[in-house]
């Protein structure tokens, strides 16, 4: 009986700890840091543009600190008078996909991004960090921030938002916030059919279903001058919220948004974890990108949820494609290196992953495609747009072909309730 209530103890004041450690450094808000990220297909480099201050923080107050080592950027908040590391992320970016295209090779380029962590209290560094061709975090770029500075923006409320789904404190729920894209003034009665049907189809799908009480969803209506969307390979251009296109690297379903600061400009009317933007289109297509935003529309007939789902797995934590083809990338996986996203592998470093651990012992790496292994757990050829060097877990998957498939395979899922518990602790 002592001992247990001397471990409850132990684990009492070690949850204290950690959450005084958030009142200590954090206000409950937002600070969001935006810059240009630029540079060519060989070279990245950041340019400081502002710093904003956001009304909510909707993230986990205990897990501050990032060691999923996903993404291929990191940024850390360092606290300038004891110099701990006191928060961090890693995402990734659509400036990174385009150093894999041809425009890459000829030209150099500036996106305009930010991040956002919890308000500073006190004087605290920004540092920015980019993946290595080992694999490993290298620091590009340092900026010193002043909390007090009459410089930091104040947000000035432009939308209206409103609850799709609520089941709690922001800080212990997967926070995600709908924006439209393409809905004109007078379809706002759509946009929120949208929102709905957003929320009844992601929640049939595993793990999301048996965590739904773990999610809130919030929309901001932010209506667009024109009614649906840009599609360049089609001479259709719109005037809309968020500015997004189709045909993104001469894809012509991947529809992508440059400006990642005026999203956030939408976003910032409502505490969010995730940006899911519903376009409003039957286009089929979409994009998703890790720790960044999702984007896909809301009005295809027939996949439109299991697009959400998708995209959701590339936003959430990254899950990598493991289709064949459809893209305009160069050598996105090199197979000389293990890939950091937890579906996919090389057998470079293999036996790191969680995924390894998994399988049957009897099961053969790598395991061939026959109907033996139909539906089970392997490591099977052909994945991250290529059909050579890269490996999947299992024949079919939704991070595959949709119509293949109405489930995630086991090792999406796992990294997903993963995540789910990171950010919900």
């Amino acid at each position: 009986m002592k001992k247990s209530l001397f471990i409850i103890s132990l684990v009492f004041v070690s949850i204290s700890a950690t959450a005084q450690n958030f009142d200590d450094f954090f206000y409950n808000k937002t600070m969001r840091f935006d810059y240009y990220h630029a540079g060519d297909h060989a070279s990245e480099y950041y340019y400081f543009s502002k710093i904003k201050e956001e009304p909510f923080y909707a993230g986990s107050k205990v897990s501050l600190i990032d060691n999923n080592n996903y993404g291929n950027q990191m940024f850390k908040i360092i606290d300038i008078a004891s110099g701990k590391e006191i928060y961090s992320r890693s995402f990734c970016t659509l400036f990174n996909e385009w150093q894999t295209t041809e425009e890459a090779m000829q030209t150099s380029k500036a996106f305009p991004e930010s991040v956002v962590f919890p308000y500073p209290k006190k004087a605290a560094k920004i540092e920015l960090y980019a993946r290595n061709p080992q694999m490993g975090f290298d620091k590009k770029f340092e900026y010193t921030i002043d909390p007090d500075s009459y410089f930091v923006e104040k947000f000035i409320p432009t939308y209206e938002t409103f609850e799709v789904m609520y089941n709690g404190n922001p800080s212990r729920r997967v926070d995600i916030v709908l924006i439209p894209e393409g809905y004109s003034a007078s379809q706002r009665t759509k946009f929120e059919e949208a929102c709905a049907f957003f929320a009844e189809e992601f929640f049939k799908y595993s793990p999301f279903k048996e965590n739904r009480s773990r999610f809130n969803i919030v929309a901001v209506w932010a209506p667009s001058l024109d009614e649906g969307v840009t599609i360049p390979g089609e001479h259709v251009w719109k005037r809309t919220a968020t500015d997004a296109n189709f045909y993104t690297f001469d894809s012509e379903r991947y529809q992508t948004i440059s400006d990642f600061q005026k999203l956030r400009d939408i976003a910032g009317h409502a505490p969010y974890d995730y940006i899911y933007v519903l376009s409003n289109t039957q286009k089929y297509g979409g994009g998703g990108i890790y720790n960044f935003y999702g984007i896909s529309a809301a009005h295809n007939p027939g996949l439109t949820g299991k697009v959400y789902v998708h995209e959701f797995g590339h936003l959430m934590l990254g899950l990598g494609d493991e289709y064949v083809g459809g893209v305009s990338y160069n050598d996105f996986y090199p197979t000389h290196r293990e890939p950091w996203e937890p579906n996919l592998t090389t057998l470079v470093d293999f036996d790191k992953k969680v995924w390894k651990g998994m399988l049957d012992s009897k099961t053969p790496i790598p395991t061939p495609a026959t109907k033996e292994y139909e539906d089970k757990l392997g490591v099977f050829e052909g994945g991250g747009y290529v059909s050579k060097g890269v490996y999947r877990p299992r024949q079919q998957c939704l991070m595959n072909q949709l119509t293949r498939s109405d489930t995630f395979c086991p090792v999406c899922q796992r990294a997903m309730k993963d995540m789910i518990d990171f950010l919900t602790k």
